[in-house]
């Protein structure tokens, strides 16, 4: 979330924002209603002064034993007029907070203008592409094929871009995992953690997801009663662990902090379909290992470019050729301010698949979760910055290995670096 102050004091600029990224605010409904609540603030704050003395006036004429009746009786007046603009005062409030959570964040300076992913800059690139001299299977029918991914009986248990791996698939799947997991705690520095697979609306609310994505979640049954008892199948890692901190003050000396994390990440997408939904390139249910951290403002930059190189890593050391790519306005997501996407090379389809998203949101989340920190002890708190990068998600990754090292006769090699994780087979099939 904005500050509020920020946007009084650069409205034009939040403006020029919503216009840069194609999104709309009701920014005159917001302007509006700040006037009002300061306003109607100042006028309830001056109340209360003059009832703090007239009320002192009252006491020492109780005390000289003279009459304060009327006094008393305007007073109560007074209070009561105090009672409805406070309550005025809060309802204005919450229309404004309710506004503030549907402005994305403003973007860094480096952030390109632009009206598509074409505007996107490509910022490098790694590996060579692979070149073969036969002709190269989709991952679909490799998976089927060699009967590691069972794209039929997964929509059967669960309806249309649901799968099920099994067999090696499934192996490979968990030997990924471990992998991703043991890279970033053991040569990264991260602390891994395992958080629940749900979270509730304050906690997806914290990080970005609610109220502008709600149609795009999976949500439990509803306590009509206590709507913030309402639960949701977590679409990545980063809810729940960006809101671990949420509501608490955490030590200057505790930053920077790295948590890693596994979880299935369940996403409905709602009006995403109509292409490239065949095989694993876009489900509703998928495995992915995440990276999120809390940093100072001065140091949150660098531990970005940091970030982007542990997500890189994963795909170095799998050999998998890919480039890495900044968002411009219009395809950054809600809450970052800057946004990298790492995008694996996928031979068969002769395309970049994003597999990582690389973002810093700067003190965005952290407003939204309130998630502070004091510098030094003793001084007055002030918000995190919270970058989060995926590490990989697997079904694009899953898609790179099996067509990146597909051999003539449909077998599938194992990269050496994983082999360790599948009980040292070289490759599925043959």
């Amino acid at each position: 979330m904005i500050d509020l102050k920020f946007i009084r004091e650069n409205t034009e600029d939040v403006r020029q924002m919503l216009a840069d990224r194609h999104t709309e605010a009701d920014m005159d409904r917001l302007v509006e209603l700040d006037t009002r609540w300061r306003e109607n603030l100042t006028h309830t704050q001056s109340l209360k002064a003059h009832q703090n003395q007239v009320s002192q006036q009252i006491a020492e004429r109780k005390k000289a034993k003279l009459d304060a009746t009327e006094t008393i009786a305007e007073m109560r007046e007074l209070s009561q007029k105090i009672k409805e603009l406070t309550a005025e005062n809060n309802d204005t409030k919450a229309e404004i907070d309710a506004i503030l959570l549907t402005i994305p964040n403003m973007p860094e300076a480096s952030t390109p203008v632009g009206t598509s992913e074409d505007d996107n800059i490509k910022i490098k690139t790694w590996g060579e592409l692979p070149n073969f001299d036969f002709e190269l299977k989709p991952h679909w029918e490799i998976a089927e094929q060699l009967d590691i991914v069972d794209f039929q009986r997964g929509a059967k248990v669960a309806g249309s871009n649901f799968v099920l791996f099994k067999g090696l698939g499934a192996r490979l799947e968990r030997a990924l995992i471990q992998f991703m997991l043991d890279l970033h705690t053991t040569q990264h520095g991260y602390t891994e953690v395992s958080p629940p697979f749900l979270a509730n609306r304050p906690t997806m609310t914290g990080t970005g997801q609610l109220p502008k994505f709600e149609a795009d979640m999976y949500r439990c049954d509803r306590d009509e009663e206590n709507p913030d008892s309402d639960l949701f199948l977590i679409p990545t890692a980063e809810v729940p662990v960006t809101n671990l901190f949420a509501d608490e003050i955490l030590s200057g000396d505790d930053l920077p902090i790295y948590y890693t994390a596994y979880t299935p990440c369940f996403r409905r997408e709602a009006g995403a379909y109509g292409k490239d939904t065949r095989g694993l390139q876009r489900i509703h249910q998928f495995d992915k290992v995440e990276m999120v951290k809390f940093t100072t403002p001065e140091t949150s930059y660098a531990e970005h470019e940091s970030l982007l190189a542990n997500a890189e890593s994963v795909l170095q050391a799998l050999g998998l050729p890919y480039r890495v790519v900044q968002h411009c306005t219009v395809e950054l997501g809600f809450a970052a301010a800057k946004c990298y996407d790492i995008e694996v090379w996928a031979p068969a389809r002769q395309r970049f698949l994003e597999v990582s998203s690389c973002s810093n949101f700067e003190a965005f989340q952290a407003r939204r979760a309130n998630i502070r920190y004091r510098p030094e002890p003793g001084a007055k708190p002030e918000f995190v910055h919270t970058l989060n990068a995926s590490g990989t998600a697997l079904p694009r990754v899953v898609i790179a290995l099996l067509e990146t090292y597909q051999n003539p006769d449909g077998t599938v090699r194992i990269p050496a670096v994983l082999q360790p994780y599948i009980g040292g087979l070289t490759q599925i099939g043959g």
